[in-house]
């Protein structure tokens, strides 16, 4: 005679009201929170789908919270993405030409803001190194000192790259970029260690981002006003009294970041500008080839002039 078999909701452990959130129990229990979501799921989910379905059970009943259940679920996406799912394109990759002068170098470091680069040399799909932004000081107190001498070895991987197992070979070696390259060789773009985190925690946040609810338009102490580049232009038209449109009528834009990238006829990059609408849009903060952040004020007549 056969056991009974048992569902996953029999097996998992009660957990009532009388004793979710006592401070007494909670401080019994000793259980690391990977030992409790195990003894919660137990038997094992047979899918993905199942095992989904188990984290939001599992948040549901105060086993784990809502931002531990959004990073188990980021984990587990994971392993269905790769390189080429979260790449920054070849086009908007930002590259150093090798045989460029210092003065060419340094303006390009500060001009992007990175801490390191693809070097090239002849044509842009022709890496031949990563440079680290802080080497360049290097240069300044040797100047005989080559900046070949300076490259470090770039990694090379396919697009087809699972994320997990380039997260665990970011962490083994120590690396934290790579160059992504196609079916045919050619170079199809640039991923970064912090490009497949975000895809489980979220977007990292730097001195330039702010909170979804906390707006993007605001303004600034000398009476300018910050306005982020996914900002609907509807929006931007609202918040400034004008209209915005664009010198095509045939397009149609839903952003202010896309449109002012039409307008200049490529991707804009930090310190340009773009005037329109009698507003100035000067680039302040650029992420993944896209603005994140312009500077925004009115056009005035000594503007007009320069």
């Amino acid at each position: 005679m056969s056991e009974p078999s048992h569902s996953r909701s029999e097996s998992r452990p009660e957990f009532s009201n009388t004793t979710r959130g006592d401070p007494r129990i909670e401080k019994e229990d000793k259980r690391s929170l990977l030992q409790r979501l195990i003894e919660f799921i137990r038997p094992g989910p047979d899918s993905r789908e199942e095992l989904t379905e188990a984290l939001a059970d599992a948040e549901d009943n105060d086993v784990i919270n809502a931002e531990t259940r959004v990073m188990l679920d980021g984990v587990i996406r994971l392993s269905d993405m790769t390189a080429g799912d979260v790449m920054v394109a070849a086009p908007r990759m930002d590259v150093l030409d090798i045989d460029a002068p210092f003065d060419a170098l340094l303006h390009g470091v500060i001009e992007t803001g990175h801490s390191r680069f693809p070097v090239y040399s002849g044509e842009r799909e022709n890496i031949i190194g990563i440079l680290m932004a802080k080497d360049l000081l290097k240069l300044q107190r040797a100047p005989t000192l080559s900046v070949r001498a300076l490259l470090r070895p770039a990694v090379f991987v396919p697009e087809s790259k699972q994320l997990n197992d380039l997260l665990r070979e970011f962490r083994g070696n120590r690396n934290h970029q790579a160059i992504v390259i196609d079916e045919f060789g050619r170079v199809a773009g640039l991923i970064t260690i912090e490009d497949v985190l975000e895809e489980i925690v979220g977007e990292i946040e730097d001195e330039f981002d702010i909170a979804d609810n906390e707006g993007d338009i605001f303004g600034l102490a000398d009476k300018t006003y910050r306005v982020s580049g996914d900002t609907a232009i509807e929006r931007v038209n609202e918040a400034f009294n004008v209209l915005l449109t664009p010198s095509d009528a045939e397009q149609d834009f839903d952003t202010i970041g896309g449109l002012i990238a039409h307008e200049m006829g490529h991707v804009p990059k930090r310190g340009e500008h773009w005037d329109i609408a009698g507003l100035r849009f000067l680039v302040l903060h650029t992420k993944g080839g896209a603005v994140r952040w312009f500077k925004v004020s009115p056009v005035t007549g000594d503007d007009a002039a320069a």
